[in-house]
């Protein structure tokens, strides 16, 4: 009896990480399109998406992003992100 709700309890617990890590991959490419994207709205979400989850990719990504960016604002926003995550990131 306490073995099946163990189990129960087992299968849901990784069925909720495989769903989770699912949806934040899917999360991770949408900013990833919209940072490029026409409206600067979009981008300006998305750098705010990219500054709460700072890694070496989204470092690499924010890179390529300030190469192409044109708006002042935006660039400025994106130097900051890039700079304090490679702060964090050491």
């Amino acid at each position: 009896m306490m073995g099946a709700r163990i189990r129960a309890l087992l299968v849901g617990l990784g069925l909720g990480a495989v769903l989770g890590t699912v949806v934040a991959q899917q999360s991770m490419g949408r900013h990833r399109r919209d940072l490029f994207s026409a409206h600067p709205l979009r981008r300006l979400s998305a750098l705010g998406y990219l500054n709460g989850h700072p890694s070496v990719e989204a470092v690499r990504l924010l890179r390529d992003y300030l190469a192409w960016e044109q708006h002042p604002m935006l660039r400025r926003r994106a130097e900051g992100i890039v700079r304090r995550m490679e702060t964090k990131l050491g």
